[in-house]
């Protein structure tokens, strides 16, 4: 299954995200898993990559969730995240719910260089999350991908809540175990046992796509770019 992970890093999330629901009337290259606008299936403006030079990634999920300080819950620490990262297939894409007041959350740099060493170590390829974080020239080093809605430098106490449970990152949910795709234009997901029909329509759609652009870069002649273009877009 690792060599099939590795096969999806061949498409851009764009590609993933047309195979995968973009286009439900289309049921020979799209699959129609989640409904195009209401599924939250992928990730909103929010999200911003912050290694676009890195490219993409992709991987199982594991979720975690971060609260405010509450001293009466303290049965969660960073080990049990790192451990259900040892137990889920790899590679790993580690999504960060911040369950914080806004005027918190938006000053938190809850992630830093430490934290994604320890991750990286144990399998991650990625993380997402749903609010800042820090140590962005640090990081860049370890060749992981980091998506985050913004960057600060620091951050007060907080309580890791739940572990491997569902989670919403800026418009998507992510479910322990989805597959994840993510690159500069943002993140999707898919059941992982779906793996092979996305990558057979993805290649099917990248083939259509460069005899489509090449007929396009051909010609000038608008009635013609508009019949090569005929079935996507109502021209």
């Amino acid at each position: 299954m690792q060599d099939k992970v590795k096969e999806l890093l061949k498409y851009d999330t764009p590609s993933i995200t047309n195979v995968v629901g973009t286009y439900p009337s289309d049921t020979e290259n799209c699959l129609g898993l989640y409904h195009p606008w209401e599924g939250r299936w992928y990730t909103d403006q929010r999200l911003r990559c912050m290694y676009p030079e890195l490219g993409r990634r992709a991987g199982y999920a594991v979720t975690c969730v971060y609260g405010v300080y509450d001293p009466k819950f303290i049965r969660l620490g960073f080990g049990d995240i790192l451990r259900a990262i040892a137990a889920s297939p790899k590679p790993v894409v580690l999504a960060v719910k911040q369950n914080l007041p806004e005027r918190i959350k938006n000053m938190n740099g809850l992630i830093g260089g430490q934290m994604m060493t320890a991750f990286r170590s144990a399998g991650v390829v990625g993380v997402l999350s749903d609010g800042p974080s820090r140590d962005i020239d640090e990081i860049r080093s370890l060749g992981m991908q980091y998506m985050l809605t913004g960057i600060a430098p620091g951050h007060g106490y907080f309580t890791l809540e739940a572990v491997n449970v569902s989670v919403e990152i800026c418009g998507m949910d992510v479910m322990p175990g989805d597959m994840v795709h993510m690159d500069e234009n943002g993140a999707t997901k898919f059941p992982p046992d779906r793996i092979a029909d996305v990558l057979a329509r993805a290649e099917r759609l990248q083939t259509n796509e460069a005899k489509r652009l090449k007929l396009m870069s051909e010609t000038s002649d608008i009635e013609e770019l508009g019949k090569i273009m005929g079935g996507i877009y109502d021209i």
